[in-house]
Formats: structure tokens, sequence, C-alpha cells
């Protein structure tokens, strides 16, 4: 006999329930200067003018091409990329650049750690950005922070609208310059200017604004901490090896505050100043060990080497470092970042593998493909005089910038004609030619026709050759031909 055992359910209060989540505190990183800080500013100028500047960039390709150096063609089907191009077909390629972006972000995850987060990342570079605009406007660190608690004044409203107008103003840039990749740039920029541009440009223009000023300007380290799955994942990629941000703590501690004068007996380095925390965009302090938030800007390096060399110390008391090395240290050895070991040797191997493949493919590939579908329904066709046709669609890609001209033969079965549909009433033993306009796919019907005395079986191994006129280049494909049965 079951019984039911009841259990008192205390009601949960709203007020509690809200505060299972952790209301966000808005981070003002302060600004530092130095080796790394250096470093950041050289890479986001290197790369945010990779990304404005490239649409404009001209390569010339031939009458009737498109002079973009990189262009994604919706409508014609093609990638162009300088001397490149990439048609619907070799999508491959594509996959071979995802396989090397991949692996290549693995290699150097093992190697630096997370150094694509803090240095190249679009939201670190976009985060930068908008953060040198907001110091320019709002000032430094304790200026913002004064100007967040005050009361809501002219002043405050002042600077609040021209910063928010100057992060619009760079967010319409960004979403303007992605639209560019996509049509030519000069002609689309004066369709913009003149409310003549297609409905999804600025339909484009106006989503990737919108969220570049809300993951660059509002969200800023939330989106590494919580929507990006890379921090998650990291690990996989380290081992005790991996460079990292660290803080020594066999030098630093214990840690307290310093006066000059004071004797560095008995005590660390660290003098609890916590210029790495406020310099941090993420808002961590680097000294409480790894955390799966640091994205290895190394602006808390700057940070600290600066405050080290105030009080006369040696700089270094946070480096770049691995937790093999720390070990080390801790019993008194020395030792030097091991970079070659197993897991950097196997994906710069697979890397090099990878791409090396690619290349060959490139090199190899050919200006000239063609692609031969067998009729399916009927398989073949018995004519009155009791001869056998197979009908076959022949597709020719002709990648090349001139018109060509191909001949069209057969080898596998004797006595096999082959005739174009819409051509004229030739003898069986005229060869058929084609001609294919510059960049262009054609189709064409070809049937093909056997004595019935030819047919041994029924399926014969047939193969067609196309054969340019000019340069008596051959690509041949492989198919069968359908009869009845024997």
């Amino acid at each position: 006999m079951s019984h039911i055992e009841q259990y008192d359910v205390k009601p949960v209060n709203k007020k509690e329930e809200r505060n299972l989540y952790k209301k966000r505190v808005k981070i003002h990183p302060k600004r530092v200067n130095g080796t790394f800080r250096s470093l950041k500013w050289g890479l986001m100028i290197f790369t945010l003018g990779i990304y404005y500047v490239t649409p404009w960039l001209r390569w010339d390709r031939g009458p009737g091409a498109p002079d973009q150096a990189v262009l994604i063609d919706f409508p014609a089907r093609r990638f162009y990329f300088f001397f490149i191009e990439i048609w619907p077909q070799e999508i491959y390629y594509l996959a071979g650049l995802l396989i090397i972006a991949g692996i290549g972000l693995f290699l150097v995850t093992s190697l630096v750690g997370r150094a694509w987060c803090g240095y190249a990342c679009p939201q670190t570079v976009w985060t930068d950005l908008f953060l040198v605009v907001e110091r320019f406007v709002e000032g430094d660190r304790a200026a913002r922070i004064r100007l967040d608690k005050a009361p809501i004044s002219i002043s405050k409203a002042t600077k609040k609208i021209i910063k928010f107008g100057l992060w619009t103003v760079i967010s319409i840039g960004t979403g303007g310059a992605w639209v560019f990749y996509y049509a030519d740039a000069p002609t689309l920029a004066m369709q913009l200017i003149n409310f003549d541009a297609p409905t999804i440009a600025y339909a484009t223009i106006g989503v990737l604004s919108f969220t570049t000023l809300t993951l660059g300007g509002l969200m800023r380290e939330q989106v590494c901490t919580y929507m990006c799955p890379w921090p998650r994942i990291q690990a996989v990629m380290m081992d005790e090896e991996s460079m990292t941000v660290t803080y020594r703590s066999t030098r630093g501690e214990p840690r307290s505050a310093f006066r000059k004068g004071d004797s560095w007996d008995q005590r660390g380095d660290c003098v609890d100043c916590k210029a790495c925390v406020v310099a941090c965009p993420m808002g961590i302090d680097i000294r409480d060990g790894q955390q799966m938030e640091c994205i290895t800007c190394a602006l808390c390096i700057d940070a600290c080497d600066n405050i080290m060399e105030k009080v006369g110390r040696p700089r270094g008391l946070i480096a770049y470092d691995s937790l093999a090395n720390a070990d080390r240290r801790a019993k008194d050895q020395h030792g030097s970042i091991k970079f070659i070991r197993g897991r950097t040797l196997v994906y710069a191997g697979v890397l090099v593998i990878v791409a090396a493949g690619m290349l060959a493919a490139l090199l190899l590939r050919s200006d000239l493909d063609i692609n031969v579908l067998h009729d399916r329904n009927p398989l073949f066709t018995a004519l009155s005089n009791g001869d056998i046709r197979n009908g076959f669609t022949f597709k020719i890609l002709n990648k090349s910038r001139e018109q060509r001209t191909f001949s069209i033969t057969a080898e596998g079965i004797d006595d096999l004609s082959l005739k174009l549909v819409g051509s004229e009433d030739l003898n069986d033993f005229t060869v058929p030619y084609v001609t294919v306009k510059p960049d262009r796919l054609q189709s064409f019907r070809l049937l093909a026709t056997v004595p019935a005395s030819a047919i041994t079986s029924n399926a014969q191994s047939l193969r067609l050759i196309l054969t340019e006129i000019n340069t008596k280049k051959k690509v041949t494909y492989s198919t069968m031909f359908r009869g009845p049965e024997k």
C-alpha cells in the first residue's frame, strides 16, 4: 500500500529570487602605458586598417571582370581574392580555410594562451576603440566613476550624448564597411549616400551597427565571459608549458602596502596597490591565479611593471609565464618555456599538411571543368532502325577570361556517334563543336547513338573527351552507356 509524503514548500521571496542573478558591476579600466599596451595599439590599428581599407583595393582582372581586390559576388556566384577566383563548386577551399583558422587558433593557444582574445579578436578590438572614445570624452577611470555616480546634469548629459554619438558613428562605419565586401565599394558608397542602395544593404548596416554598439560599447566583458564559448574550451588546448599571464606569487607574497624607506625584508614585492586590477578590462585580480575571464591582454603586466619601477624593484612580478615554470621556481629550479612539445608539434604538423594541400590544389587546379549527367528516364531509347540512343546533359565550366571552342569525342564503344541537340543534322562521324563564353558555365544536350550490334551489355563504360581547339587541352569524363539486357 503506497502513501504520499507531504513536504512543506516555502514560498520563494521575489527579492531573493532576483538575487540569484548577480547584478553587473560596470568596469572602468584605467589606461596604462607600456610594451603590451603599445602592442595592442599597433594591432588595433593594423586590424582595423585591414577591415576598413580592403574593400577599396583594386585588382585588374581584365575586361568584363570586377576590379575589386576582395569581393563576394553573390549574383555572379564568385569569390574574388586578388588573383584567386573561387567558384561555388570549389567550396572546399572555404572548408580548408576554416580548418587552417581552427588549427592555427589551437596552436596559438597552446603556445601563448588566449593571445587571440587579448589582441586580435574583433570584440577586443572594437571594445578598445570604444574605450578610446570614452576616455576622450569622459576622462580616465576616476573621472568616469565620478561621472557615473553624479546626478544627471547638463554637463553629464552632454558628455553621454557625445560619447554615444561617436560610438554610433563608429558602429555605422563598421556595418558600412562590411557591406562593401559584397558589392563594388565606390558604386555602393554613392548609392548609400544618394539613398539608392538596395534595402538589404541598409538593413545589414542597421543590424551590424546595433550589434557593434551593443557588444563593444555596452556589454564589453560580458560577451567574453558569458557569450563566447572559447574561454570554456581553451583549457583543452593548453598544458602546463603554455605561456599565459601569471602573477609570480613566490616573489610577490606576502604582500603589503609600501612606503618610501621601508625595508623589503620579510615581505614580498607586491605592494597591494591593485594597479593590475584597475587596469584589467575584465575586472579580475590576476593575483588570484588562472581565471576563465582572463583574456591575456597583458595590460596588468604593464601596470605592475610601472609600479615596480617606482618602488625600485625588478620588473616582471606579473609576466607571461607557464605553470610548469612557476612550479620549478617554487622548487628553486631554473628552466625555460618549452615551445616545442608533442601538442604543438601535432598542431603545427596538421596546419602545414592542410595548408600545403590547399596550396597544391590551388596551383594545380584547372581552368576547365566538365560534368556529365545521364538521363534517368528513360535510360535509353530504341530507334526504329534498332540503334540505341542515350541522352546526356553536358556541362562545361570555362574559368578563363577568353571565349573557347571545344570538340566533343568519345572512346570505349565502337561505332558510337555524338550529336548536339539543336545542331544541324550532320552525319554520324562529324565531331560536335561547342563554344563557351568566358567565365561561364554552359550546358548542352548531347545524344550518343550506338548500333544494336555494338551493344554487349546493359551498361558499358564510355569516356567523353572535351578538347580545346586552339591549345589541344583535354578534359575527360567517364560515364556509362545504357542499353537493353543481353
